[in-house]
């Protein structure tokens, strides 16, 4: 069960955790695209102002520069909205950072429909899809602030590009502070016989909440499966054996994010019955996170009546 009475935001998480990593890793420096306030990299500018680079609005500009300080030896954490890093500047991630291997870290947060208000145009929802096509590039939605902090820990050990998704809101947590977080390991965080839900980000509360409403009505074996790419194909495959249908969730597209890849992993190793639910080949537009949530399936109670109709009719 979540505890929605607590709340803190995933890009707080990122925020805390780029300052901890620079007190033991002088190699580490941050870019913005004048976004250092929204991003939560304002303290990090304050405690190291020769480490940290604004780039103003320039996300392209920042991607080469990010690409020439690692191959210089720095790890640069690259950050600004995803849907202008990697949606604004996905040929200058390709070539400069990700073709060469470069050891950066891109940081794109206001993910998925959590830039509510500001609409179609701040609304990153094809950002997973991007990232993922990318050889030797690393992809991660963590799922809440406990899980950002230690996403961002281990990615600072990956030698090469890493692109890490967050939302801008406060949500609750999914995990615990003792939670273990492996990069490429998914978390079995509730066990069942009658449907296997796989999700990534922070709409993984409203998935627990659905579950928790539905009691014994649907036996449902809910997985954390924070890293996109490498998939953890051990663990899903053993859930889809077990359970024989598979729901994926997720605040993305439901072409070519984490329902496309588990989909590709299914349709090649198990064949198995799977239903996608998130944003079905449309735009967003402006209102309240919780309208837009809902407006796409992904409120706890639309997820509640999916998981129970696709249950019944498989």
């Amino acid at each position: 069960m979540v505890d929605t009475a607590l709340l803190k935001s995933l890009r707080d998480g990122f925020g805390e955790a780029i300052v901890e990593i620079a007190k033991t890793n002088p190699n580490v420096v941050v870019l913005s695209a004048d976004l250092a306030e929204s991003c939560r990299v304002d303290k990090f500018e304050q405690a190291y102002p020769g480490r940290f680079f604004q780039v103003g609005v320039a996300e392209q500009n920042m991607a080469g520069v990010s690409s020439g300080l690692a191959l210089s030896g720095k790890i640069p954490f690259m950050v600004s909205y995803s849907v202008f890093s990697p949606g604004g500047n996905f040929a200058q991630i390709r070539t400069s950072i990700c073709d060469p291997k470069a050891n950066v870290k891109i940081i794109g947060t206001h993910a998925g429909l959590s830039a509510a208000r500001d609409g179609a145009t701040h609304q990153a929802l094809e950002d997973i899809a991007l990232m993922r096509v990318l050889p030797s590039t690393t992809v991660i939605a963590p799922s809440d602030y406990y899980e950002t902090k230690k996403a961002i820990l281990e990615a600072v050990k990956i030698n090469g590009p890493v692109y890490i998704r967050l939302s801008r809101d406060a949500t609750p947590f999914v995990t615990k502070e003792n939670s273990t977080f492996a990069v490429g390991k998914a978390q079995v965080i509730n066990e069942g016989s009658n449907v296997t839900i796989v999700f990534c980000g922070p709409v993984g509360a409203n998935v627990m909440e659905a579950v928790s409403g539905l009691g014994t009505q649907v036996s449902c074996e809910v997985i954390n499966c924070s890293t996109i790419k490498p998939l953890d194909e051990e663990t899903l495959l053993k859930s889809a054996q077990k359970t024989k249908r598979v729901i994926t969730v997720e605040e993305h597209q439901i072409s070519g994010g984490l329902g496309g890849a588990v989909c590709e992993l299914l349709s090649e190793k198990l064949p198995t019955k799977v239903k996608r639910l998130g944003i079905n080949d449309s735009f967003g537009e402006s209102g309240s996170y919780e309208e837009l949530m809902d407006k796409h399936g992904l409120s706890s109670k639309k997820l509640a009546q999916s998981i129970k109709n696709f249950v019944e009719e498989s």
